[in-house]
């Protein structure tokens, strides 16, 4: 194994255990903050602020790969461009990174870190958020079972 797929195998590991770790983080807020200070523009931060960092650390970890891959990325629309690579499958070269399923709750939540990074919004939506936590939710699970998936694939070059 080359030291640039070793490489790569040590980030996309150590990033699915920050993602854990944000994860676990969103539902502890849930649990344990929400039902002390209700929903509130405060708490709101704390949510919005979870659910930005893990797609932002999801995103860096595609973007680890797309350069690993020398992908080529659509420079006006990078971000959306990354996540629609991802799930492809390239034959000869890579195997896909995020499944079919998982597409549409990743590209809601990169939808809502472009909108909450660009926008500075103080005042969210609740409903919107718990749709977002739920999103965040379903595809988690998925998302590291993709990851894994992925490692597995390195591993065998």
């Amino acid at each position: 194994m080359s030291a640039e797929t070793a490489d790569l195998r040590g980030i996309i590991k150590k990033n699915t255990s920050k993602l854990e770790h944000i994860h676990a983080s969103l539902g502890g807020v849930y649990e344990e903050e929400l039902p002390l200070v209700g929903k509130s523009n405060r708490s709101a931060l704390m949510v919005s602020g979870l659910l930005e960092n893990y797609y932002t650390c999801l995103e860096t970890t595609f973007l680890r790969i797309s350069r690993f891959f020398e992908n080529s990325l659509v420079p006006d629309r990078w971000h959306s461009d990354l996540l629609e690579k991802m799930t492809i499958s390239i034959e000869g070269v890579r195997i896909a990174a995020v499944s079919d399923e998982n597409y549409p709750r990743l590209l809601e939540l990169l939808k809502f870190r472009h909108f909450r990074r660009y926008y500075f919004e103080l005042e969210y939506d609740w409903d919107r958020l718990e749709f977002l936590t739920k999103k965040l939710n379903e595809a988690h699970p998925v998302v590291v079972a993709d990851l894994d998936r992925f490692d597995r694939f390195l591993a065998s070059l």
